[in-house]
This record gives C-alpha cells, structure tokens and sequence, in this order.
C-alpha cells in the first residue's frame, strides 16, 4: 500500500478547506494562512508533492502555476539554494534519519527575496525505504531578524545583520571560489548593503589577480594582475590590512588617480575595499562599488568588516578544496590510462568523472587491453575509500590485472591473482571488479565479477539489458578468506551490440534501491544517443545535474560486423577444477566455427573438440588449452589441438561391448580427417584436422 496516500488525502482536504465548513480542518488553513504557514505531503514513490493554499501562498504562487511536483517550485528557490535543499534531503533519506530541517531563500513574484523555513518527517515502509515525506513551510524573514530586534537596533541595520547571517550560512555550504563569488551575486546580498557591484581580487604569488570584474565595462585593462606596490584600492588594502571606506566620487579620484579615469563613467558614488584575511595572512582583497549613496556609517563600516571577515573564511576553504582536489585529481589522472589504443573490431568510449568534493577522489579506473588472436580485456573497478590512499591503490592494481591479462591467463586466473596482491599489498582497503574478455571475431564474451555491479548491453535498437553475473568476493577479501574461485559467465555480443561496463555511482541515488538506479540507467540509455561517445557524455551529463556524492567510471565497448581475426586463431584454457570451464570452452568453440564460416562441419568439430578436452582434464593432473586455428595453404583447413601438461601418450583401444570409456579416440579418427599427438615440453598436444569448403 502506498504510505503517502493517506497523508495526501488529508492535505487535499485541507487545500479545500476555505470552501467547505468551518471545521478542524479550516481552522488549521486560517491559521497557517495568519502566520504564512503551509503544509506538504510529498510521496517519494510517484514524485508527487502536495501542497496547500497556504504552502503555495509561502512560495507566493498560484494554484494553476503549481502542477504537484517539486520541479514546479524551480521558478522560486534560488539556484545554490535548491542544490543545497536537495543535498540535504538526499543526505537525510541516505543516512535513515527520520526528520530534516532547514532555513533557504526563495524568490517572489516581485524580484524580492524572502527567507523560509521548511521542516519534514521521513516515513519509511517495513524494509526502511523511504516512501513519504509530510512537512511544514513558513515564511522565516521576521524570525531571523528577530535576534537584531532584541538588540533595539534600526530596522535598517537588522536588515543588513541578517543578510550577513543568511549570507554567512549560505557561504558556509561554497566548494570553490567562483561558487563564493556565484552566491555573493546570486544572493541579493549587495543589494540590501545598497552595493551596485563587486569586484574581487585573490594574492597568488606576491600579485593581485581579478576573479571578478565588478560591473560590465568596469574591467581596466591591464589589472588582470596587478603587483601589492601599485596605486590601487586592492593593493593597499592588502598592503595594509586595513579596510578602506571611499565616501565620494572626489574622494576616490583624490585617493586613486590612476584607476578613477578609467571608471569615472559608470556612476560609482562609493566604495568600501575590505582586506580578505584568513589566518592571520591576507588572501585577497573584495570592492563594493556604489551608485547611489555617500559616506558610511559606523554601523555600516562594522557589519561590511564582518561580511569580509566571513568571505575570507569560505574563500579559504574553497581555494583548500580545489588545491588538495587538484591534487588528488592529477594522481589520479596519473594512475589512469594516459591513452586508449584502437581496437580493431570495436569501438570503445571511457569516461572518468569526479564528485568534485575536495580531496574526496575516488578510486574508480577503467583500462582497456589488447590481447592476441583478435581478443581485448576490458576492466572496471573501484578501490574502497575517497582520498589520494584509493587511486594509489588503484594505480597499482590497475598495472598487475593487466600484466596478468596480458600475460595470457584466463578471466578467473586474472581475478584470482589480482586478489592475492591486493590482500599482500599491506591495505586495509579492498576492491570491487569486472573483467570481461572479449573475443572480437565469435563475439563470445567471458565476465568475471568481483563483488562489483552487474554490466548492461545495449541492444541495436538502444534497448537494454542487465546481464546477471555470478560473482565473488570483491578483491583483497577473497583472498582473505581463501575463497578465490571465480566463476566465470559466458555471452555473445552480436555486431552492433553494446558491453556497458561502470561504477555504482552511476546506478546509485539517493532514497533508491540499487534495481532502481538499474532501471533508471536502462531507460536512459535507451533514450540517449546512438553515437558512443555522444552517449558516454550524456551519461557524466545526467550524473553531474543529479549531483551525485560518488565518482563515476564508465567503460563501452561496442562490437563491429565483419571482423575476422587475421590468424584465424582461438585459445581457450580450461581449468580442471572449474566445472564451468568445459561448458564455456564449449560455447567459444562453437561460437568461433560459426564466426570462421565453417558451419558445415560445426557439429562434427564441436564433438571432437569436446572429446579431446574431457580426455585431458580426467587423465591428467592438470588443465588444458584448447587452440582452433584455420591453417592457410591450398585447401582450407580447420585444426584443433589439446594440450595438456601429461606427457603419457593416447592410445586408442577397444571399449568393448559394456564399456562406457574407450571409445574417444575412436570418434576423433571417425570423425576427423586426420590426427595425431605431438611431444611440448613437458606435455603433450593431441591434434586433429577438418578440411572445410572454400
């Protein structure tokens, strides 16, 4: 039963109330109207948010504006202030807490701005999945200026406190320096200072440089970077550490005769300069130009210090951010492939994207390997943890899976080993996984997975699909707990065919399960564009506007028509222990005679080849490889060979009449054309060839 339905039931009573008779529920309308109070009731199942009269007269909209959903309210909420909003939430739904609360500024029909407070109660079903959020919006103006009035200060001034409160609040949830300056702009805070502009100036290596330019028309040329000795406002300010207040257009030309031609025609009629300080050093300097008052009042010059005092903390913070996430950004980057070799047979689109929180880089990689006979590795993964420890993990894990690959071991041997050295590289942190190895000629695709998501392919006509993979332990655990058999799942990627493999963050949203974000993806790969890297971009896109908390890797590989392995080669190992193995050897075996054309005789060498490796593995001690290759000369011919690391030769004997073994080598001299075994090493190989139409 939908847990919101009851709730909705009741607030669309209570929207209707003003019509009906004066009951409970009218009374409680009369109310929330008096105080500017409204109610929500927001189901998280089907997106609607209804809200009443007195809601929407909060927002100061009309019924007929509002179609019962959040996106509706776009128009009002402040840009930073709805990204904010939806943090909040997000992080509320994510960490099971039962109630949120927070203070945000809308803006009204007539450009005004006004303060609101919203409070929300989470209601959960019997799994503890959010369903339904049923909450309180109010009109918050007079309440933050309420402090200042206790204060007996003027109506004027208890403005200005509350705009460098509120402003002071909202700076405090600033990642980067363009957002400071983005929220300075955006939050009308200069305008109840009375300020027209703002121009702004950070110290990078003993010079001013402008980050913002003030005014259109304002920027002089040549101060894009200025030196701290030059005869400009910023620069003495930084010199002295001391704000410096300009009351008149004659005080600024006196002061500044170098810099007042160039901006006497655009009205300034004042000017506060505030000195940037954090920590005791200075870190930039910040202009508040005006048009249309002069001097300031002490009063004034008191709560503009604060404001400065306040932006010099956020820019701080912001310019700390974005050092140590260029930093962890730049290893990363490092430990990623710097190039993705061409594949022939494919087409390939990696993307790498960052949840740009400071230092918080994830260890997401992706890597693409060329390996022979017409095959190509693809891998993607995340290393536990968000910090420069994670991508050098990464780095490293990422270089032995593909010198494992790249030295011809099967899936599950890559996977395996791969385990054994994270569990050895003395970290606590372990690793989720996909590899999955591609032969480019059959289309046969064998996945292992480690603790990791499930891959997509994207059919032609942009359907998708989710490919359940049984999988093991992430990396490092498996290890650990000695549990490192990994079963491998086979198959076929069709030409024009798509293998989507990424990280969770991808399919991870706030308040979902993990089937959700797998049908969310699902229908927005369908809708998104068939050009592979014009998808991939659409991918980043939508995750960076959901403003997701997690990194994103993303790896596609879509599979060409009519491509043929050189060689004519297939190798396969089968491992004895694998029961899984010989089953999958099967399916590549036929996969390949069919892609080579040899379908006449598919049956025939299907047979043998089963034979020859069901030999192998029940009279030795080992495993075998099983090699299909075309061998070139007048008459087209299709050689199997077996190896195995026995050097006890075959016999053919009889199996007789109640025998129920022997009769293997028979079927290959039958059915073949011609066979024989040949000494390797400390092994041996058993062939057999088929003579194929041209």
């Amino acid at each position: 039963m939908n847990a919101g339905r009851g709730g909705g039931e009741a607030v669309e009573r209570l929207r209707r109330a003003p019509e009906g008779s004066p009951g409970g529920a009218g009374i409680l309308y009369e109310f929330g109207a008096a105080f500017r109070m409204g109610g929500f009731d927001w189901d998280l199942v089907s997106g609607m948010m209804i809200m009443d009269d007195a809601a929407l007269d909060v927002f100061d909209m009309d019924r007929a504006e509002y179609d019962d959903r959040p996106e509706s309210l776009g128009s009002r909420v402040l840009p930073d202030e709805g990204r904010r909003l939806d943090t909040m939430v997000a992080q509320a739904l994510k960490e099971g807490a039962d109630q949120y609360g927070a203070y945000f500024r809308i803006r009204r029909r007539d450009g005004s701005h006004q303060w609101t407070h919203t409070q929300g109660l989470v209601h959960r079903d019997d799994s503890g999945r959010p369903v339904r959020i049923v909450g309180v919006l109010r009109d918050a103006t007079h309440e933050l200026t309420e402090s200042a009035a206790r204060l007996g200060l003027d109506e004027g001034r208890r403005q200005r406190a509350g705009v460098v409160e509120g402003t002071t609040a909202a700076l405090a949830y600033a990642r980067t320096v363009q957002d400071v300056i983005d929220l300075l702009n955006d939050s009308h805070a200069l305008e109840h200072f009375g300020a027209a502009s703002l121009v702004m100036g950070l110290l990078e290596a003993g010079r001013i440089h402008l980050v913002a330019e003030g005014p259109a028309g304002a920027f002089v040329p040549g101060t894009r970077f200025t030196r701290v000795d030059e005869p400009y406002p910023m620069s003495e300010v930084i010199r002295t550490l001391r704000p410096r207040f300009i009351d008149s257009p004659r005080d600024f030309a006196d002061s500044f005769p170098v810099l007042w031609p160039h901006i006497s025609g655009l009205g300034i009629t004042a000017a506060a300069y505030l000195p940037l300080i954090a920590q005791a050093r200075p870190i930039g300097a910040l202009g508040l130009l005006y048009s249309d008052k002069t001097g300031f009042s002490e009063d004034e010059r008191t709560l503009l210090v604060a404001l400065g005092s306040s932006i010099a903390q956020s820019l701080q913070r912001a310019m700390l951010y974005e050092q140590e996430h260029d930093l962890a950004e730049g290893l990363q980057q490092a430990m990623l492939p710097r190039r993705i070799p061409e594949v022939p047979g494919a087409q390939t689109a990696v993307r790498y994207r960052s949840a740009r929180l400071g230092r918080d880089i994830g260890g997401d990689w992706y890597d693409i390997i060329p390996l022979p006979g017409g095959r190509v590795g693809a891998v993607i993964g995340d290393v536990q943890g968000h910090d420069t420890h994670a991508a050098a993990v990464m780095g490293q894990l990422r270089i032995v899976l593909r010198a494992y690959a790249a030295e011809g071991h099967p899936p599950a041997t890559v996977m395996a080993r791969a385990s054994v050295f994270l569990h050895e590289l003395d970290t606590e942190r372990f690793a989720t996984c996909t590899y999955a190895e591609v032969d480019l000629a059959t289309g046969v695709v064998q996945v292992v997975r480690a603790g990791h998501v499930d891959p997509l392919v994207r059919e032609i006509d942009g359907g998708c699909r989710r490919i359940p993979v049984e999988g093991g332990l992430p990396l490092g655990l498996s290890a650990e707990f000695g549990r490192l058999d990994y079963p491998v799942t086979t198959l076929e990627l069709d030409p024009g065919q798509t293998l989507m493999l990424y990280t969770d963050g991808l399919v991870e949203k706030p308040g979902a399960d993990l089937d959700e974000g797998f049908q969310w993806l699902g229908s927005l790969v369908k809708r998104g564009p068939g050009d592979l890297q014009q998808l991939a971009d659409h991918l980043c896109d939508v995750v960076a506007d959901r403003g997701g908390e997690d990194d994103v890797a993303i790896l596609l590989l879509r599979r060409d028509g009519g491509y043929a392995v050189p060689a004519g080669r297939f190798r396969q190992h089968v491992a004895q222990s694998d029961p899984e193995a010989l089953s999958s050897a099967r399916h590549m075996v036929r996969a390949a005679v069919r892609a080579w054309g040899a379908e006449e005789r598919a049956d025939e060498i299907e047979l043998v080849a089963d034979e020859l490796m069901t030999n192998a593995l029940m009279h030795t001690d080992g495993g075998a490889i099983v090699t299909l290759r075309i061998l070139a000369g007048a008459v087209r011919r299709l050689r199997v060979e077996v190896e195995d690391r026995s050097s006890a030769l075959p016999r053919r004997r009889e199996a007789g009449e109640a025998g129920v073994s022997g009769r293997g080598l028979l079927l290959v001299d039958r059915i073949s054309d011609v066979w024989g075994v040949e000494p390797r090493g400390g092994g041996k190989c058993v062939w057999c060839e088929f003579t194929l139409e041209r």
